[in-house]
């Protein structure tokens, strides 16, 4: 009965094209659909409902950690028509899941509307390639797509750290070996440890959240490899701060020098609901030139966004400029727009100052079309 009715509700997720099924007791299923949440028209869901939906499609190691830990994460096929990713907790004394929905298609940089500049700074031979944003920004469908044109496009060998892995890739012009940490490796730093001796050309670190991590994924950057990982940083700034800051102060200096060297960009992005229906994403772009190589060398971090304002000629922008051009576009709502804002008070006044006909002078110029996350809904 309880797999029937998990189909059913992934089935209404698939064609609903719902980037989120929220299950709990009290209320009937909700999805995400365009970033709002709707209630489905079934019945109220029961302590027992939720119990046997969640074993219906839960591991027994996982039944086992929820246990133990009160929480779990695992991914799941759906047959071949999307993969999940799933949340188990407890809530109240009751269990809570949360599943995600990853599409089986890679989109393309265009549908993502990724900034063109991203194509060659991802072929380069070795260096650090951050993709930060808070959850649900697009991190995970952004990586999945650089790693999918790097498989179409060049000979290497690419290793995944993912916990749990998400889009599955086939091998194609590269090898591609996945793994998932917490089945086939037990930890982030230890997987990364081990990738270095696997012949890689191109690792992908699913999260960059401790010291040990950060720092196994900047030497290995240093060394002669390409490295992808995401942070859950808003801004450029914000992300070359938080990575130093992670070290103990005696080591802040030496870690500054390694970045500045092994560091290629960071994009920093922001998934918002389109009108008058679906996603689209807003980027910022830091591309690592020398000058900038020497403000992380010098902590002068703070120069990061002026010098990413006069960065257009390498591809680079702010969010908040991103952001002011969807809603101008009328791609956006205001409201939609400053609250994902890095300096809302500023993109604020320059929209009311827009209003008016007041415009500043780089708003004349014409942007680049921006990407349609269509229904491909808010995927980390």
């Amino acid at each position: 009965m309880a797999f029937l009715q998990i189909d059913k509700l992934l089935e209404t997720v698939v064609r609903e094209k719902a980037s989120d099924l929220h299950i709990t007791t009290g209320q009937p299923p909700v999805v995400r659909l365009g970033g709002r949440m709707v209630r489905l028209e079934t019945k109220s869901l029961e302590a027992d409902d939720t119990v046997s939906l969640m074993k219906s499609i839960t591991p027994e190691r996982n039944q086992q950690e929820l246990q133990e830990v009160g929480g779990t994460d695992f991914g799941f096929a759906f047959g071949d028509k999307a993969r999940f990713r799933v949340a188990v907790f407890k809530q109240r004394g009751h269990i809570g899941l949360v599943l995600r929905r990853i599409p089986n298609e890679f989109l393309t940089f265009e549908q993502l509307g990724l900034p063109p500049v991203i194509e060659e700074l991802i072929t380069r031979p070795r260096g650090l390639f951050l993709v930060t944003g808070p959850t649900g920004s697009g991190k995970t469908t952004s990586l999945a797509s650089m790693i999918n044109f790097i498989n179409d496009h060049e000979g290497h060998h690419i290793i995944t750290l993912e916990d749990p892995i998400e889009y599955y890739h086939q091998h194609k012009k590269s090898t591609i070996n996945q793994r998932e940490i917490g089945v086939d490796v037990p930890s982030f730093p230890e997987a990364l440890r081990r990738a270095l001796r696997m012949d890689p050309d191109v690792i992908l670190v699913g999260e960059m959240r401790d010291l040990d991590t950060i720092s196994a994924a900047i030497t290995a950057a240093e060394t002669g490899h390409v490295v992808f990982g995401t942070l859950h940083t808003t801004g450029a700034q914000g992300t070359v701060d938080r990575i130093i800051d992670v070290f103990p102060t005696n080591q802040q200096e030496q870690i500054r020098t390694q970045l500045s060297v092994a560091i290629i960009a960071i994009l920093s992005q922001a998934l918002l609901p389109r009108e008058p229906k679906g996603l689209v994403a807003a980027y910022e772009l830091l591309v690592v030139t020398p000058a900038i190589a020497n403000l992380i060398r010098e902590a002068k971090t703070y120069r990061i966004n002026s010098s990413i304002q006069t960065g257009r000629k390498y591809g680079m922008q702010l969010l908040d400029d991103a952001l002011y051009d969807l809603w101008r576009k009328g791609l956006c709502q205001e409201r939609d727009v400053v609250v994902r804002s890095n300096q809302p008070g500023e993109l604020k006044a320059r929209i009311v100052n827009a209003k008016k006909g007041i415009f500043e002078e780089e708003d004349d110029e014409e942007d680049d079309e921006d990407g349609d996350w269509e229904d491909d809904d808010d995927f980390e």
